[in-house]
């Protein structure tokens, strides 16, 4: 069994002794060495190579915020971050999930054992997918190399003209050549033969008797400059398996005004949205929105969701559900973090919160996160202390599930990075009920290809895109 070598750094020498021995109690790990701050972290990093390193968030010196950074910028090592729970360490942490880190954990509490054994565990899970992950990574490089060099193998192949120089006449005897034809000859049984004249046609002029049309002439250039345009939209926009055929590329002036009219009668004016109040103290209105958007992700996410919020706008037509697998207290310093990059308003979802279009709601940890529909109409937030469900709370599964009913809203489903298969059972129900417009974040950009992997195995997915692609599309499908 192969033994992968850890970093271990943290200011205090009791915890590292405490990391170290939770490390060690897994037999595929070794404790390689230790550091007591940044500083000596990104030495020990460049001259041992680790295969992962535990850092600790807070330190003097150089902080595990910094160290992190100094470490990326010399080569890629998985980094799980310890944290406090503490204001500062939570923000922190957040960063350094933006900055690279592979995930993080809370500390230990060194006053209960049943804690210290329960980071112990979540720890190893991490560094054993951060593992399986960098492996996975490899596979897949060298079996697209392997592919691309075959590939050109073919292709050289196929481009290779053989000539065969003449064989040598061992004998004396005399070689059949062929010679370059004669004007006027055709090539027969080894020798020219002359060709025999074919009798002329009696030449008939163009008449609109004879041809249908009077003085109609070609457009061979126009024609040529038809195919050309079709050819070149073709290789422009590659046809995507995931997506439908459109009906018409270009459709007519009529077709818009059409569509315009439709939108403007399922959508309030700008100037009736301006006047909603925001739902910190909202009164009665609902926002007026028939779509919604859900997003679920793990390991990973919330660099992913940075990504993904920044390309959204503020005046998107929907509120959007978020579950990130994260402790308590986090994902509000998560919503904070993320609420300072995107158009959208970003918030800690709370129980009772009424649902408005163009905001942003985290599921908080420790709870499950539903939709619910009140008596009058209005959607809102539901939270739950519900058991754990595929050992997450929030569970993007619960989530999913409390979609199903409101077949009258238009639900757009995400999954993004994350280990294990939370959300794809429910993503699949709600695929198959007639909800089309599902994305999942594909292999090439994830951090861990796990959730969006098994909505693909499911046969749920719609759309499967690079994390950089998806809030476009999900904005048009959403517009």
């Amino acid at each position: 069994m192969a033994v992968y070598q850890v970093l271990v750094v943290d200011d205090s020498a009791f915890m590292r002794k405490i990391v170290s021995d939770l490390i060690e109690a897994d037999s595929e790990f070794k404790v390689t060495a230790t550091a007591s701050n940044g500083k000596e972290a990104i030495q020990k990093a460049i001259d041992l190579k680790p295969d992962v390193i535990t850092m600790d968030v807070e330190m003097p010196e150089m902080n595990g915020l910094d160290a992190l950074k100094s470490i990326m910028k010399q080569s890629y090592v998985p980094v799980i971050m310890l944290s406090g729970i503490n204001e500062q360490g939570m923000k922190e942490t957040i960063m350094a999930l933006e900055a690279g880190a592979f995930d993080f954990i809370r500390k230990p509490s060194i006053v209960h054992d049943q804690d210290i054994a329960q980071v112990g565990k979540a720890l190893v899970e991490r560094m054993r997918a951060a593992m399986d992950e960098i492996k996975r990574k490899a596979d897949r490089e060298a079996a697209m190399k392997k592919r691309d060099e075959a590939q050109s193998k073919l292709l050289q192949q196929s481009q290779r003209v053989q000539v065969d120089p003449p064989l040598p006449d061992r004998k004396g005897a005399l070689r059949k050549t062929i010679e370059p034809a004669q004007p006027g000859t055709r090539l027969g049984s080894g020798h020219a033969e002359p060709l025999r004249a074919k009798p002329k046609q009696p030449t008939v002029p163009l008449t609109k008797q004879n041809t249908g049309h009077l003085d109609k002439k070609p457009e061979p250039l126009r024609d040529a400059n038809r195919a050309l345009d079709a050819s070149t939209e073709k290789l422009a926009k590659p046809h995507n398996p995931m997506q439908p055929p459109k009906e018409n590329r270009l459709p007519n002036i009529s077709r818009l005004a059409e569509q315009e009219t439709a939108a403007a009668s399922a959508e309030p004016s700008k100037d009736i949205a301006k006047v909603i109040p925001s739902h910190k103290g909202a009164g009665g209105s609902n926002g007026s929105f028939n779509k919604l958007v859900a997003i679920g992700c793990s390991t990973g996410g919330p660099r992913a969701l940075k990504t993904l919020l920044e390309q959204l706008p503020g005046d998107l037509p929907a509120p959007v559900i978020i579950v990130q697998h994260m402790p308590p207290n986090f994902t509000r310093s998560l919503a904070q973090r993320l609420n300072t990059f995107s158009e959208l308003h970003v918030v800690e979802a709370e129980e009772g919160m009424v649902l408005r279009k163009g905001t942003a709601y985290i599921a908080p940890g420790g709870f499950h996160v539903k939709v619910n529909k009140t008596a009058d109409g209005r959607f809102t937030i539901k939270l739950t202390e519900e058991e754990p469900v595929n050992g997450h709370r929030p569970s993007v599964d619960t989530m999913f599930e409390s979609l199903l009913p409101y077949t009258s809203l238009q639900r757009h489903l995400v999954l993004l990075t994350g280990m294990g298969s939370d959300g794809a059972r429910m993503m699949k129900k709600l695929y198959e009920a007639g909800v089309t417009s599902t994305f999942a974040e594909n292999e090439e950009t994830c951090v861990v290809y796990g959730m969006p992997r098994s909505a693909v195995e499911l046969q749920c997915v719609r759309h499967l895109l690079p994390l950089q692609e998806i809030a476009p599309k999900l904005v048009q499908a959403v517009k």
